[in-house]
């Protein structure tokens, strides 16, 4: 992990205090039922979980890309950059939107 993974998952925690946080993805991932719900990335991003039928509209928010893993799109999260998440209510209205779709998943 780096700093500015840390940095951002110290920020996360109080907001997700009932999920597990486990290292991945050179950040770390916070899990709902089993199921990644959100994360950092190692270069200090947002992680978010969506429903993949909704990604145009979750990647024309503020500062939202396409996550790659590798060459290739990582179907079902993008990434939210960090300058955008320097507003506590931008990275509040992430958790909730990711939250939302993790609680529609099946347990693991």
């Amino acid at each position: 992990m780096t700093a500015a993974s840390d940095a951002l998952a110290d920020r996360l925690r109080p907001l997700l205090p009932a999920l597990a946080a486990k290292s991945m993805f050179g950040g770390v991932g916070f899990m709902l039922n089993g199921n990644m719900a959100i994360g950092t990335t190692a270069k200090g991003a947002l992680l978010v979980r969506i429903d993949p039928a909704h990604q145009a509209e979750a990647l024309a928010r503020p500062g939202a890309y396409e996550m790659h893993m590798g060459p290739r799109p990582m179907t079902g999260f993008i990434a939210v950059a960090p300058e955008t998440l320097a507003d506590e209510a931008e990275l509040r209205g992430w958790v909730a939107y990711a939250l939302t779709y993790a609680e529609t998943l099946p347990p693991k």
